[in-house]
């Protein structure tokens, strides 16, 4: 198998977490031949992990003493990549995966210059596949998605199904508009034109606003070839806290882009529907 010279930066926004949950995908990032830094942000109230952190050169801990939220976060890693890496992975703390698919994935974007995101398969710990490629979010879609009773979601499910593309193939490469931000491999120069996170976003559709922004000047690729897993958990089903930051963010969302009127959603809605 090739290999890509590519230089590649990480960043991983954790909050209360142990290292023992995060070690084995810090290892994998060190390990990665073609990494340039690892940055370990931490929005956690207290140091609980630094002193367990393994000396390495390459391994970044910022301590913010504060939660900054996901996407402000990042930045803080991003912003000192801007000259020094041609592509930042913006990864979840439960993410697992291998150097060789991160290799395939490297230079598969080396041959395409126009791919700003690239995004793979994404699978649950059992194997099965999560969808997470999506159109733009309409105010029913989040309502849908997050409120409507199980009974009635039911009947609501082809609407669901369009909205994660379930009609599309998963096994094969596609343009989507809205990426997850579980697992986002960017390309440096692309963030220098269209722009970090929107610092709006405390948690929760940022990635959706830098999948947009992306999207409208550069391609945005669903990349099936590698798979990774994500030990993904609905955070905002479970906490009251999370759920307020979901909704302030949706609220955001809707204020920038538009709640009905919203002419890019609608075109792109549409050609991804067929």
């Amino acid at each position: 198998m090739a290999y890509s010279s590519a230089q590649i930066s990480f960043s991983l926004v954790v909050y209360n977490h142990s290292y023992e949950s995060i070690h084995e995908l810090v290892q994998t990032v060190l390990d990665f031949e073609n990494t340039h830094s690892l940055f370990l942000i931490d929005n956690s109230p207290k140091d609980k992990i630094s002193v367990n952190l393994p000396v390495h050169n390459k391994l970044k801990y910022i301590f913010n003493n504060q939660n900054l939220g996901y996407g402000k976060a990042h930045n803080v890693a991003i912003k000192r990549i801007l000259n020094s890496t041609d592509y930042h992975l913006v990864l979840n703390p439960d993410i697992v995966f291998e150097g060789k698919a991160l290799h395939q994935m490297l230079l598969f974007l080396e041959q395409q210059p126009n791919i700003g995101l690239l995004m793979p398969k994404v699978l649950y710990g059992n194997g099965e596949i999560q969808y997470l490629c999506k159109l733009f979010p309409t105010p029913f879609d989040l309502i849908m998605r997050r409120f409507i009773p199980g009974f009635l979601k039911n009947k609501l499910q082809a609407r669901l199904n369009q909205y994660e593309l379930k009609h599309k193939n998963y096994d094969a490469q596609m343009e989507v508009p809205n990426l997850s931000g579980c697992f986002m491999l960017l390309r440096v120069e692309v963030l220098k034109i269209v722009g970090l996170f929107d610092e709006q976003f405390f948690m929760y559709l940022e990635d959706t606003d830098l999948s947009r922004r992306i999207n409208m000047q550069f391609q945005t690729i669903y990349y099936p070839q590698v798979s990774i897993v994500h030990q993904y958990e609905k955070g905002s089903y479970k906490s009251l806290k999370l759920l307020k930051y979901h909704v302030v963010s949706a609220f955001r969302y809707f204020n920038k882009y538009g709640w009905f009127l919203d002419t890019v959603r609608t075109t792109i809605n549409k050609r991804m529907a067929s």
